[in-house]
């Protein structure tokens, strides 16, 4: 009787990820980080990447109490983005975030806020104007690499 491992199996799977979902890289990082940016294919204003960058933001902690921060961003957009703070921070409340690079200031509004973790909250900003070359990146020009969406479903 012959066994096969299931480790050495080969199964073809469909995309079982609905429509919008991670699409896959989005060229190479210039940092070394794998995965720096990564596009997503959605129905979206702009195009979000995953983007890491360090800024600084200045705001108002959930006590009311004024704070500047050095903070790291996760994911970007043309209209906003994902960052990890430090500091406590309610939906709806403003945030300025400032570009070290160009020392650029623009002013958001927070639309999320995840649990506390170890290295912080994950936070939602959205810019009161798009602002599509604020990271320093193009938004309209093709990705690199970027796998083409399955048209299968």
């Amino acid at each position: 009787m012959e066994l096969t491992s299931w480790a050495t199996r080969k199964v073809a799977i469909g995309n079982t990820c609905p429509k919008g979902q991670l699409t896959g890289p989005a060229g190479p990082a210039d940092d070394g980080h794998t995965m720096q940016e990564t596009a997503f294919a959605t129905n979206r204003r702009s195009q979000r990447i995953f983007h890491r960058m360090k800024l600084q933001a200045l705001g108002r902690s959930h006590a009311g109490k004024k704070f500047r921060e050095v903070c790291e961003t996760m994911v970007v957009s043309a209209h906003g983005g994902l960052l990890m703070l430090r500091h406590e921070v309610d939906n709806d409340e403003m945030l300025v975030l400032v570009n070290p690079e160009t020392q650029e200031e623009l002013e958001c509004r927070i639309v999320f806020t995840g649990e506390s973790g170890a290295k912080g909250i994950r936070v939602g900003v959205e810019f009161l104007t798009p602002a599509p070359h604020f990271w320093g990146i193009d938004f309209e020009a093709p990705r690199e690499n970027s796998v083409k969406e399955d048209r299968a479903h």
